[in-house]
Formats: structure tokens, C-alpha cells, sequence
């Protein structure tokens, strides 16, 4: 039995005029998952990754850690790509809103994306931009089918942000979509899941985990933004 190791991208550039690419600490998050996977001598059959900015550098940084030569060909998958937070919370709040820089605005800026996730998710709101929930929920699918039906009993690396891993988690628990949005809020920077993979079925193995940024020297290395 194969294993697919869902990786949330590295700590982006919240509150910054462009999210989409790491911060300093996020760089150093994946590279730091490329140097504990060569510790282990991990090694991957396959590796599908999102097209956003932070999926292409959390990428590079886990392959430097790695300094692995063999690593196979990224196949990109548009369908993993993260949600728009901006045009949900749009749709719910079209008036402007502060920018989240203290603790309080940031805990707004969540519970309303979570209400504007379930509200998607129910067809309530239509985001402008975006697809409906079904028909991005049904992109996700699309890829777990892939890996279970081409890459069963291998190693497969999967690089995607919050969104997409608590859908696809949830797909694979079988439980209601709206579960998936509190799998989503509680993933970290740079974490790992695993699923276990065979050509019947995908299983959860392991959720969130982030020892790879634990230890001396690397206090504050554990990110959720």
C-alpha cells in the first residue's frame, strides 16, 4: 500500500499586498520538510501540486531539502488550486472591511470565511470568479481518483493549500462538505497528511502533523497563516 502525503504550502504573505508567495519563515518551512524526508530516505513516484505562486515555492524549498536528483516531473492540477477568501467574503460583506492586522480582525476575517464557505457549499452564494462548490469539489475528486487508479501502492506528494486538503479529507471520511471547513481552519504551514492508498480505496492515516518543525532553534516555526 502506497501513501499520499497531502502538504499544506508553506507560511504565505497574509495581510501583505500580494498572499500569494512565502514569507522568509516559509521558506524555511519547506526546506526543512525536505531535509526531515531525507533523513528517511523518502522518496516520491509521483509529485501534483496546485498552480498558485506559494505551491511552485513550497515545492522548491521541499525539493533543496531534499537535494534529490530523481525527483519526477510536478504534474499540475488547476482543480487544486485554493479557493478565492476575498470574493467569499465578498459575497457575504460587499462593503469594505479593515485590513486584519491585530487579533480581533483576524478572528472577523475567519468566522466570516467560514460562514461564507457553508454558504457556498449550500448554494446560497455564487463568489464572483469561482466555480460552484460541486464543480470544485468535483476537481478534487478528480485527483484522488488519479492517484488511486495510476499511482496505487506508491508514494505520491501532493502540494495544494487549506481548502482543497479538508475537502479531499472529508471526501475520504464520507462526512457532510461543512466538516471539511473545520479540517481546513485548523491546518498548519507546511503540515502533512497522509493517506493511505490502494486501487480500492484511500484511507486517512495521519492529519496536521508537523513534527519536522519541532525542536531547538526552531521556536515560532509553527504557522497557520
Amino acid at each position: 500500500m502506497g501513501t499520499l502525503y497531502l502538504v499544506r504550502h508553506a507560511q504565505a504573505s497574509f495581510g501583505a499586498a500580494d498572499y500569494d508567495q512565502l514569507s522568509p519563515l516559509g521558506h524555511q518551512q519547506a526546506r526543512r520538510l525536505g531535509e526531515y524526508w531525507r533523513g528517511k530516505s523518502q522518496r516520491f513516484d509521483a509529485v501534483l501540486s496546485g498552480t498558485l505562486r506559494r505551491h511552485r515555492e513550497t515545492l522548491e524549498g521541499i525539493a533543496q531539502g531534499l537535494a534529490a536528483e530523481d525527483m519526477p516531473a510536478t504534474q499540475l492540477w488547476p482543480g487544486l488550486d485554493e479557493y478565492d477568501s476575498a470574493a467569499l467574503i465578498h459575497a457575504i460583506h460587499p462593503g469594505p472591511l479593515p485590513q486584519a492586522d491585530t487579533p480581533a480582525l483576524y478572528r472577523q476575517h475567519f468566522r466570516m470565511l467560514c460562514d461564507a464557505l457553508a454558504q457556498w457549499m449550500s448554494g446560497t452564494i455564487s463568489p464572483a470568479g469561482m466555480p460552484s462548490w460541486n464543480d470544485f469539489s468535483a476537481g478534487l475528486h478528480e485527483v484522488l481518483e488519479h492517484v488511486r487508479h495510476r499511482h496505487a501502492d506508491h508514494d505520491v506528494l501532493l502540494v495544494t493549500s487549506g481548502g482543497p486538503i479538508g475537502a479531499m479529507i472529508s471526501r475520504v471520511l464520507s462526512t457532510p462538505a461543512e466538516a471539511g471547513i473545520g479540517l481546513n481552519m485548523r491546518l498548519r504551514n507546511c503540515s502533512v497528511s497522509e493517506l493511505s492508498v490502494s486501487s480500492r480505496r484511500l484511507m486517512l492515516q495521519t492529519f496536521n502533523g508537523v513534527g519536522h518543525l519541532e525542536g531547538q532553534g526552531r521556536e515560532g516555526w509553527i504557522t497557520h497563516a
